[in-house]
């Protein structure tokens, strides 16, 4: 009989909820079948068995415990096919269906699963610890249903009863409104049914609490926040509370920047060709600048200065109700184009849900942008692990000093957040100004 545990899925995964059973208590399983859907900090995951033998169950949906907390055991099999191993987290038999890239200078990646979904942030952005283990940890040893929720507390997954291929979380999702699933055309691949599959159907019922309250403010409707919500509250909480934050700005004059992109997209072939966005010239300016001042490349941590090896820029994305951060790996190594190629990549897989846990994590800066929004310019708040952030706002027609004459300019407000144990004034003032050298002469960002 071997323990199957809560497994560690992600670096800054601390707690886990069991989402879904995908095999009922009691199944013979084998090597690779789906196993159970677990929730970390960043996303929703399908865990597969890496042992075969009759399953027992322990816990069930909906149940939040620490890492390494059995949830299941796997006995003899019962004639079929037969394995072990050693478990891919805590002593597990179950693994992960995928794995994050590592990244030298930071503790060993957790094994990460697949994610069917995203319903969580990246590492700059929620990832990490901060919760507070075992709140719901009273799962004992006994029996129970362990069929997915759909049979038990809310609507079927289809009201004809048949089987249909969706998403663990659109099913949730469905679930939650009272949406069945059979009614709905799936977008994902094969024809899986995904998580903007449900949110574009119409809503059978409410899923809010609506209460009346006096003082002149009518109603009031209390929307539970999602998992992933929770976490960015507490993880923004706590940079606020622990990280001593001081901020920089700066104006860039980006006239030159405009003027290439022009030239870019003037370019013959220029359509097949992902021509570089202002973000990301700011990108590839930002990453020349981490390469340069490796201080702003690190992050301050138990007293020590831990410095990253390779340099991994996130870029908030803002979705529905949440903040995504997907990663550009190594975009020092990019060139402006490669990372154009990559930013859109990761955008269309935040807007699609196909986002995964590797390309969520190893974030070791990020850069956050509402330019598009029409916001001159803000301050945003320091992702836990790392040294800084830098907040973008949109290029402005407003008048510079140029040889004595005021001529037309196109100005760009950089704001740069520094967690002042690592990185002192003269630090940042000299990472922003790298910043700003790359933008206002691209020719140092070849």
């Amino acid at each position: 009989m071997t323990d199957i545990v809560m497994p560690r899925l992600t670096d800054s995964m601390e707690e886990g909820t069991v989402i879904a059973w995908l095999k009922e208590d009691g199944d013979e399983i084998a090597i690779g079948d789906e196993l159970v859907e677990i929730e970390t900090d960043k996303a929703s995951m399908v865990y597969e068995a890496d042992a075969a033998g009759t399953l027992k169950i322990i816990v069930g949906p909906e149940t939040t415990l620490p890492i390494g907390t059995p949830i299941a055991t796997v006995g003899e099999a019962g004639g079929s096919d037969t394995g072990g191993g050693a478990g891919a987290g805590e002593d597990s038999p179950g693994r992960p269906r995928s794995a994050r890239p590592g990244v030298p200078g930071e503790p060993s990646p957790a094994p990460a699963a697949t994610a069917v979904e995203l319903t969580g942030d990246g590492r700059g952005a929620v990832g990490g610890s901060g919760g507070t283990p075992g709140e719901n940890d009273s799962a004992s040893a006994e029996s129970f249903d362990s069929r997915p929720p759909e049979s038990s507390t809310g609507p079927p997954l289809s009201t004809t009863g048949e089987r249909v291929k969706a998403s663990p979380l659109a099913r949730r999702i469905a679930l939650d409104r009272g949406v069945d699933l059979g009614s709905l055309r799936g977008s994902g691949p094969g024809g899986r049914i995904i998580r903007v599959d449900v949110e574009r159907a119409p809503v059978a019922g409410r899923t809010r609490e609506t209460a009346a309250v006096e003082g002149g403010r009518g109603e009031i409707e209390t929307v539970a926040l999602t998992r992933t919500q929770q976490t960015i509250a507490r993880r923004m909480s706590e940079s606020k509370a622990t990280v001593p934050h001081f901020v920089l700005r700066t104006e860039v004059d980006m006239r030159r920047a405009v003027a290439v992109r022009e030239a870019f997209k003037a370019e013959p072939g220029a359509e097949d060709l992902a021509v570089p966005s202002y973000n990301d010239f700011v990108l590839k300016a930002a990453a020349r600048a981490l390469e340069l001042h490796p201080r702003a490349n690190g992050a301050y941590e138990d007293g020590t200065f831990r410095l990253y090896s390779r340099i991994n820029i996130g870029i908030a994305v803002a979705t529905e109700g949440a903040l995504i951060v997907p990663v550009i790996s190594d975009a020092d190594r990019r060139d402006l184009h490669g990372i154009a190629a990559e930013s859109r990549r990761l955008a269309e897989r935040v807007r699609s849900g196909e986002i995964t846990p590797p390309e969520l994590s190893g974030g070791t800066f990020t850069v956050s942008n509402l330019g598009m929004f029409g916001v001159s310019g803000f301050d945003a708040v320091i992702n836990p692990g790392q040294a800084g952030i830098l907040a973008v706002g949109g290029i402005a027609d407003r008048p510079v000093v140029e040889n004595d004459e005021l001529v037309p300019g196109k100005l760009m407000e950089l704001s740069l957040s520094c967690d002042h144990r690592i990185l002192y004034g003269a630090d940042g003032a000299l990472f922003l100004a790298t910043i700003k050298a790359g933008l206002e002469e691209p020719g140092l960002l070849a």
